[in-house]
């Protein structure tokens, strides 16, 4: 099931993080050279007036990762000034307005995945300049240190990743031309990669796994047992509407109800069994809010 909400008022950007923390959404403005502010509006409530609350990043950078831990901001690498990728790992602690550095990542990157299981942060993914990052590593928010997993097995830009309770996936993005490719120019595909977190390793990639449109540039989720591919840019002149969801137990991927305003670069959250997407580019850059309810649990 499919829901749109009220356009998100002065969050029309085409570079926003969003997250949900008690009753309350913070969005993260992103689309300066610095991560200039944080905002804070009531879902509950159904307030759409965001309080911004001041915060400034000395050396912040666009394209970077954000996670609320335990009350604080975690912001990791991101664009410098430069345009050249960082490796910089940042805590914000709100109620003393202050910034804290952690040990650096081991690979400098912008525009990567990121996850919180447990009490570490995985990364994946993400670009330095137009090549795109195998990376996949994690750091330990106890020991304040950084474990390197085995890399994505494919390069492909503008890829996107999620997390389920057994598996980080890797899907579709543009695949980049290379000496052993049919192609000579950079193609969209609806490759999947798994990686058994008991095993620690990838999984044989299968041509039943792939999903059913290729994409990149998409929004993804996991509601329901079900891994979720919505919107994004295909081979059509403009933006995708599909949504699809990958059922472990059938080991395919199914038709979801399409998204009312099909859009690419879009922010998108979870809350429950609500897979929130929000902003993103249309024709030009949009404040459209969607979510997709998976009432049926696999």
């Amino acid at each position: 099931m499919l829901f749109a909400f009220s356009a998100v008022q002065g969050l029309k950007v085409l570079s926003v993080i969003v997250e949900f923390v008690g009753s309350f959404m913070f969005a993260v403005h992103r689309r300066s050279n610095e991560v200039r502010s944080i905002y804070k509006t009531s879902y509950i409530e159904g307030d759409q007036h965001p309080i911004c609350l001041r915060c400034r990043s000395h050396g912040s950078k666009v394209e970077t990762q954000i996670f609320w831990v335990d009350d604080r901001v975690y912001a990791l690498g991101g664009m410098g000034c430069d345009a050249a990728p960082q490796a910089l790992v940042r805590v914000y602690d709100p109620a003393r307005d202050h910034w804290q550095h952690f040990p650096p990542m081991l690979t400098p990157q912008y525009a990567a995945s990121a996850f919180l299981k447990g009490n570490k942060i995985f990364v994946l993914g993400g670009r330095q300049g137009k090549l795109p990052v195998t990376a996949f590593e994690a750091l330990d928010l106890e020991t304040k240190s950084w474990t390197k997993y085995p890399s994505i097995p494919s390069r492909r830009a503008f890829a996107s990743c999620a997390m389920s309770e057994k598996y980080f996936y890797s899907m579709g993005g543009l695949q980049q031309p290379g000496p052993h490719n049919f192609y000579s120019r950079p193609h969209f595909v609806n490759t999947v990669e798994e990686f058994d977190m008991e095993q620690g390793n990838w999984l044989k990639q299968s041509r039943s796994t792939r999903m059913r449109e290729k994409r990149a540039d998409f929004s993804v989720g996991h509601v329901g047992g079900r891994v979720i591919a919505a919107g994004g840019l295909g081979n059509q002149p403009v933006p995708l509407g599909s949504v699809e969801g990958f059922n472990p137990i059938k080991r395919k991927w199914e038709s979801l109800p399409a998204m009312n305003s099909p859009r690419c670069s879009c922010a998108s959250l979870q809350l429950n069994n609500m897979l929130f997407v929000i902003g993103g580019v249309a024709q030009g850059p949009s404040n459209a809010v969607e979510a997709l309810c998976d009432r049926e649990s696999i």
